[in-house]
């Protein structure tokens, strides 16, 4: 039996939302180096802001990130961007190479990292809850105007309850695997 367009339309947005949340974690420093904490990083270059990643190759070894400029002559826009960024590090030129030292976190950062996350959680699941009201809506009125039955639509709730608590599993799956690289010393 086919999906009913409301319910597959609001399970994409929820699998949207959840992939939301991967990458805003991602993007939050954890005592370890990870090219995913440059991605936001934008650098004004031939004329235009661009993404840190089209300018440079971005590795990690250990503690340390490492920016293989490809260009000589962005070099200096990139050490600048990475100083007016808010990740605390300090960039270490050597020729084309950047290097960034991610420094151990404190006790108290940690926990302001930590209610960093669950705060971000928090916001993907207000939004997985609102899809599933503004769906259940859309199958009441389908169901209300003779365009379904009462049993297809009880399916199609049943079908989106089943989506709903898909994606908030995967949010706490997220959410307890980034606090426990947070908390790991």
């Amino acid at each position: 039996m086919a999906t009913a367009p409301e319910v597959a339309a609001a399970r994409e947005r929820m699998e949207k939302s959840v992939q939301a949340l991967r990458q805003e974690l991602g993007g939050v420093r954890a005592g370890r180096a990870s090219p995913a904490l440059l991605e936001r990083i934008r650098v004004e270059q031939y004329g235009t802001m661009m993404p840190i990643h089209q300018l440079a190759n971005v590795t990690a070894d250990g503690r340390t990130l490492i920016v293989q400029v490809w260009d000589k002559a962005a070099v200096g826009t990139i050490e600048k961007a990475l100083l007016k960024s808010d990740l605390g590090m300090t960039p270490q030129t050597d020729g084309n190479t950047i290097r960034l030292t991610v420094p151990q976190l404190t006790a108290e950062r940690r926990n302001d990292l930590v209610r960093q996350v669950r705060k971000l959680a928090e916001e993907q699941r207000v939004v997985v809850r609102n899809v599933r009201r503004d769906a259940r809506e859309q199958v009441d009125r389908a169901a209300k105007a003779g365009q379904r039955s009462s049993d297809e639509a009880k399916r199609d709730q049943d079908d989106l309850q089943r989506a709903t608590d898909g994606a908030m599993a995967e949010i706490a799956r997220l959410l307890a695997d980034k606090e426990r690289e947070i908390t790991e010393v």
